[in-house]
């Protein structure tokens, strides 16, 4: 649902350039409905102040010469805009995909325009960006952040601000329970047999990879496996495959990696220097992204409800808008394995 910029409800006829072709304007409304202009600005920024009849005739005006309201001339009178903004930690990661689709799903119901914008990892970009979104929208949705505490701290004594995979005291969030889904892949590959597990973390910035390893930590103690933590490069691809020969001198017969894209990454690489998946090494990612099971083999991963962390968000943030009060503390969402082709044999 987008919105297009035109002369919203200004209270002077728009000077139109010879030749040039301007947006419609509520004079042009006016006089095809047969009605003052500030009769049609009433219509159209605040419905119930006019007649059903009235308010009928004018939107039906309206949608014939396919006039748009401008968000930023109708938060004029109200100081609302009608928009939320989102912001990811990378556009490109799939992981995002849900999290960016259930948000604009429940947005659009309830007749909000989703902005997207990324920071591209880094803590810098996303104060910058977050600062520019909260001059134009009602309020901010922050995915997997990588700016402090007291940044995000400042952002929401601003305007509504809610967080989605990490939790900061006095700001809602929305936060997957990891323990249930690491708990259920680390009893699944002590069954096959594995003793010594490596979890391949993500960026040092994210408050979730440190999470999902303080979950490894404690299930391979649960079930008598020892674990190590090894580092990335970068939570993609080719992070993954860099961290190949690191899994190799670790002497761990499973990964756990801190998402999906690691996963693929070393899958690959270690298939192509000979190793085969699960016979020699199982591996396990995180997220169950679009394109999980393409792999071969499948990828098994610990499934995190993505598009439901979306749609609470911004479920939250609204009804914050609207004078509700916010969750008391961090709401959480139930992860759980999904167990594919990519982990399991062993049992020697």
């Amino acid at each position: 649902m987008t919105e297009a910029t035109n002369a919203g409800t200004s209270t002077a006829p728009a000077k139109r350039g010879r030749g040039e072709k301007s947006s419609p304007t509520i004079y042009d409304i006016a006089k095809l409905a047969g009605v003052n202009p500030s009769t049609v600005s009433r219509a159209l920024s605040k419905p119930g102040r006019v007649s059903a009849k009235t308010q009928k005739i004018i939107e039906d005006a309206a949608a014939e010469l396919n006039y748009q309201v401008n968000p930023f001339a109708r938060a004029l009178p109200t100081g609302r805009t009608q928009t939320i903004g989102l912001i990811v930690a990378d556009i490109t990661n799939p992981t995002f995909f849900d999290i960016i689709r259930g948000a604009e799903t429940t947005g659009a119901a309830r007749d909000y325009t989703l902005v997207l914008a990324e920071s591209s990892e880094s803590p810098e970009t996303e104060v910058t960006a977050a600062r520019r979104l909260l001059s134009t929208v009602d309020g901010l949705i922050l995915a997997s952040p990588r700016m402090d505490d007291d940044n995000i701290r400042s952002l929401a004594g601003d305007k509504p601000v809610v967080v989605i995979n990490r939790e900061i005291e006095g700001v809602p969030c929305v936060v997957p329970d990891v323990n249930k889904g690491i708990g259920e892949a680390v009893r699944s590959l002590a069954a096959n047999g594995h003793e010594h597990i490596a979890y391949v973390a993500g960026p040092p910035q994210s408050w979730m990879t440190a999470r999902r390893w303080e979950g490894v930590k404690a299930a391979c103690e649960w079930s008598k496996v020892s674990a190590v933590r090894l580092e990335s490069s970068k939570p993609t691809v080719d992070g993954g495959r860099k961290v190949a020969r690191e899994v190799l001198d670790s002497s761990a017969t499973a990964v756990i990696t801190y998402n999906d894209l690691l996963a693929i990454g070393l899958m690959q690489e270690l298939q192509a220097g000979g190793m085969q998946v699960p016979d020699q090494i199982s591996i396990v990612g995180f997220d169950d992204i679009f394109g999980a099971d393409f792999t071969t083999p499948a990828l098994t991963t610990v499934r995190s409800p993505l598009r439901e962390c979306g749609t609470r968000a911004v479920t939250i943030l609204l009804d914050v808008l609207h004078g509700h009060d916010a969750p008391a503390g961090p709401v959480s969402v139930e992860t759980e394995l999904v167990v594919r082709g990519s982990s399991g044999r062993l049992l020697s």
